[in-house]
Order: structure tokens, then C-alpha cells, then sequence
């Protein structure tokens, strides 16, 4: 047995001695709230999983309704995330790779859905891109679009309230990548965005695919925008969330089954994500 060999048990022998005494010597008096905390988040989740109609399971997600809202949730965070992409990531740069005046009051704006209430939001959107709304009524009458109670509207609300998780992550992710590569590529005679798309675009791809996990996740889960921008017309705009919200007061079952749709997405989202915060942590 080499020496190294030999060290690898008392290595590790000591560090669960130390994870001992530290959990030993956590306070009586944050330890209780720490895990009556814990019980609180966790009972919930608990209470959905016993409570499920595991027999019934594959009757209710086969039914035409919850199928028709599965479908449509899934294409409709989709189709938000891709939208996200296409506009987030430039703003992301816009905010990690330039200076301008009213920078800060600029990503604190961009950032603002995020604590807002969506109800307010999907008021925001009626106002700004209702037919009579500030834009809407311009793309009503050059164009024949209307986006409210549509489900081209179902897409716009959750990329309003998904798009600011995917630039805070891209953002993040481009101050951590040293600039110098992107400086060192234009001046080798690469533009802006070819060094940004040959150069900088490479560097950022993991932060890019976390982001939009997390818009994706976040557009799937909406509630509060798109039933007030959209409405909740079956098959045309009604989403996961929505169908949850409705068979309560009709099908419990189908809504405790909805319910395991989105808590399993959820946790795979985290799975997923688990390596990039567990590297980020250490």
C-alpha cells in the first residue's frame, strides 16, 4: 500500500469529524428554526406526493384536456425562451461589455419583472400591447396583429416575466470571461460581433444554457401575466398553471396531476443546474 493510499482514509476520517463537530456545535436556538424552516418548505411537496392519485395517474395525463395544456404550456416556454434568447443575450452584453449613461437605472428596469406581480405585469402588457394600448393599437391597424387572448400573447407574457433570469445569468457569466480574448480577436481585425459570436459566444455557451433552463422553467410555471394578457381559453391559451387553477374547482385529481407535471419539471431543472451551482459554491 503506497503512502498516498494510506492517507485517504485519515483524510477522510478527519473531514467527517470536522462535519460532526460542526453540526454539533450549531446553536440550539438557530438549529430548531433551521429545520422547522426546512419542514415547512418540504411538507407541502410532501402532502402533493402522498396525496396523488398514483393509480389514476395515467388516465388523468392522457385525458384531451390536460393533454392539450401540456402541449401548449411546452411549445408556448419554448418558443419564450427562444425569444429570450434572441433578445436577451445582446442585452446582457449591452449591460457586462459597454458603458453608457443611466447603466445601472437601465438593468434595474430590466430586472424589475422579476419582483413585480404578474398580474401587474400582465396589466402592463393589456396596456402597452392591447388594441387600444400604446403599441397595440399600431400594430392593430398597420398589421392586423393582436396579441392579447392569443396564444402568440400566451408567449409574450411569459417571455416578459422568463427573459430577466437568462440576461442576469449571461450577464453574470460574461464579467466573470475575461474581455481580453474578445479585445485580443479585434485586433487581429475581427468586428465587434465576430469576435463576440467566433470568440465570446464560445466562452459564455454554459451561463447561456443555464439561463435559458431557467427562463424555460419560468415560462412553464406562469400564471398571474398570461391570464390577464391572454386570457384562458382552453386549447388556445390555457397552460399547465391555468388548467391547475381551473380543475381545482371541478377535478381535484386532474389538478393534483398537473400539479406532479410541473413539481417534476421543476426538479429536473434543478438536477440539471446542480453541477453549475455546486461549482460555484466550492
Amino acid at each position: 500500500m503506497s503512502e498516498a493510499d494510506r492517507e485517504t482514509p485519515a483524510v477522510t476520517l478527519e473531514s467527517g469529524s470536522r462535519r460532526g463537530r460542526a453540526l454539533r456545535g450549531v446553536p440550539l436556538p438557530l438549529l430548531v428554526p433551521a429545520l422547522v424552516g426546512l419542514a415547512f418548505l418540504l411538507l407541502p411537496l410532501l402532502a402533493l406526493l402522498v396525496r396523488a392519485p398514483w393509480r389514476s395517474l395515467p388516465e388523468q395525463l392522457t385525458s384531451p384536456e390536460v393533454w392539450q395544456a401540456l402541449q401548449l404550456s411546452l411549445i408556448s416556454a419554448t418558443c419564450a425562451t427562444a425569444l429570450s434568447l434572441v433578445l436577451g443575450v445582446p442585452l446582457a452584453w449591452l449591460l457586462a461589455r459597454t458603458r453608457f449613461p443611466g447603466r445601472g437605472l437601465v438593468r434595474a428596469l430590466v430586472t424589475l419583472p422579476l419582483v413585480l406581480p404578474p398580474v401587474v405585469g400582465g396589466v402592463a402588457l393589456l396596456l402597452a400591447l392591447g388594441r387600444n394600448g400604446v403599441v397595440g393599437q399600431w400594430l392593430d391597424s398597420w398589421f392586423g396583429i393582436t396579441l392579447p387572448f392569443t396564444t402568440a400573447g400566451v408567449v409574450v407574457a411569459e417571455a416578459f416575466v422568463a427573459m430577466p433570469f437568462l440576461v442576469i445569468s449571461v450577464e453574470g457569466t460574461l464579467r466573470a470571461a475575461d474581455p481580453r480574448y474578445e479585445e485580443a480577436a479585434t485586433t487581429l481585425g475581427a468586428s465587434r460581433f465576430t469576435a463576440f459570436r467566433r470568440v465570446t459566444l464560445p466562452l459564455i455557451a454554459p451561463g447561456v444554457a443555464a439561463g435559458a433552463v431557467l427562463a424555460w422553467a419560468r415560462a412553464l410555471g406562469e400564471f398571474g401575466a398570461t391570464i390577464t394578457f391572454a386570457g384562458n381559453f382552453p386549447g388556445r391559451t390555457q397552460t399547465m398553471p391555468l388548467a391547475v387553477y381551473l380543475a381545482l374547482q371541478s377535478d381535484p385529481a386532474a389538478a393534483v396531476a398537473l400539479s406532479l407535471v410541473l413539481l417534476a419539471v421543476s426538479i429536473a431543472v434543478l438536477a440539471g443546474l446542480r453541477d453549475r451551482w455546486m461549482t460555484a459554491s466550492s
